[in-house]
């Protein structure tokens, strides 16, 4: 019936439905859920919001920092025929454990450090996958159909994996005590636990059709000591580099703009707990913030589905600049957000283009990278998308402290992700007009 409805495949569904599998680790931990643990804990712990929300940045600065040393070198390692697959699975039964272990997390504030392991461990393995997983799309569709996939995967990456598991979580954190009776410590002795293990069992059995049908399509031969002749091949392929002019500057560009799409996608609960919750002891941030997290997701789904039709319509790269001038005003607005009502038009400002410019961004890359170095080349998007979400955490966290680590200060660090906007957007103008000069020479 899918197939009839929308004419994908069956690899290309099962591509598609991871995003539906990891889009619940994204919302519930990496996103909205554990953001909102993570400032109660702190607070339990003697911080202020701009210090917890500026000492998250720095966290999520190494985690980034950790993946981005990793990326080349395992993209480079999973070009062997059979190897991407089995690299994919070590990561995400990694990813899946440690956010297991994240729902058994210690109360005593002395023991935050533990928290922060396992959220961490959980990070990792889950970044981990994503390495394996955007190069996939070259092995599951053609470059005609690209667009539409990688759209159609975040599409339903928003409208299931990340709508459903949200309003569970929100119903369990905010509705069941009060339906049930049960007492105020419940969110926070069980409730957040409950969640952590539903993105866990969410993640794992939706990654079912993935792990069946998606096969690694493309790759080189195994050699006998196949991690020394990785390093060759990766250090023949930054040698050669002047060959993918295109490619380089396509990653630069992506390199200032992803930044702050990450930035503002892993920053915004702790950014509304500062500049809305912060000082007020009545703010209730799961009340507050997950319906409207919820809210966002259903319209990013839509959102999606409407740049996966545009993308029939109009060039990749014309839908690519517009998301990038939308983020561009969602950061000069985010410096004026003071309110609920504020944060809701921010939160569906991000809505319109979160989806389009990360799913363009995969598939204008697919298409231009070779299918038989697709492995190695997504190491290196990774790596870029990974240092890139160094910067922006680490920038939000600078700028809040300059402005004096004081509470509504966040909003400083906000606008300083405009630097990285119009940086990207330069950067890809000039990647099309190289295009463009490339494409009239002769082969």
């Amino acid at each position: 019936m899918l197939k009839r409805l929308f004419g994908f495949t069956k690899r290309e569904w099962s591509y598609i439905f991871y995003d539906w599998a990891e889009s619940a680790h994204t919302v519930i931990i990496g996103s909205f859920v554990f953001p909102i643990l993570y400032g109660i804990l702190m607070e339990n712990a003697g911080f202020n919001t701009a210090e917890a929300g500026s000492i998250y940045g720095f966290i999520a600065t190494g985690l980034s920092a950790f993946i981005a040393i990793l990326s080349p070198i395992l993209g480079t390692y999973a070009e062997y025929k059979g190897m991407k697959k089995k690299m994919f699975m070590a990561f995400f039964v990694f990813g899946i454990l440690f956010s297991i272990g994240l729902s058994f997390y210690p109360l005593d504030p002395s023991l935050i450090w533990v928290v922060l392991i396992l959220y961490a461990g959980s990070m990792i393995g889950y970044a981990g996958t994503n390495i394996f997983y955007d190069s996939f799309i070259v092995d599951v569709t053609s470059d005609e159909r690209m667009d539409r996939v990688s759209t159609a995967g975040y599409a339903f990456g928003y409208i299931g994996g990340s709508t459903i598991p949200l309003v569970i979580s929100l119903f369990i954190l905010q509705f069941l005590p009060d339906l049930a009776g049960l007492p105020a410590s419940w969110a926070l002795d069980y409730g957040f636990r409950i969640c952590f293990l539903l993105s866990a069992v969410w993640w794992l059995l939706f990654s079912i059709p993935f792990a069946k049908n998606v096969q690694q399509q493309y790759g080189v031969d195994k050699v006998e000591h196949p991690i020394r002749n990785s390093f060759k091949r990766l250090w023949k392929t930054i040698r050669n580099i002047k060959q993918y002019r295109v490619i380089v500057l396509f990653l630069i560009a992506y390199f200032f703009y992803i930044d702050g799409v990450h930035t503002i996608i892993s920053m915004a609960i702790p950014f509304a707990n500062d500049v809305i919750g912060g000082g007020d002891p009545s703010f209730n941030a799961t009340s507050t913030l997950l319906p409207i997290m919820i809210v966002i997701q259903i319209l990013a789904f839509f959102f999606a589905l409407l740049f996966s039709f545009l993308s029939k319509k109009y060039k990749t790269k014309h839908l690519l600049i517009a998301t990038i001038l939308v983020y561009c005003v969602i950061a000069i607005f985010g410096f004026f957000v003071s309110t609920v009502t504020h944060f809701w038009i921010l939160g569906i400002l991000v809505a319109t283009s979160q989806g389009g410019i990360q799913a363009l961004s995969r598939s204008y890359f697919g298409k231009l990278v070779p299918e038989d170095k697709a492995n190695e080349f997504f190491g290196f998007y990774s790596i870029f998308g990974r240092i890139a979400s160094i910067m922006g955490p680490a920038l939000v966290g600078l700028f809040t402290v300059l402005a004096g680590n004081q509470i509504g200060d966040m909003r400083y660090g906000i606008l300083s992700l405009i630097l990285l906007f119009i940086i990207g957007l330069v950067m890809f103008i000039v990647v099309i007009k190289v295009e463009a000069k490339e494409a009239q020479q002769p082969h």
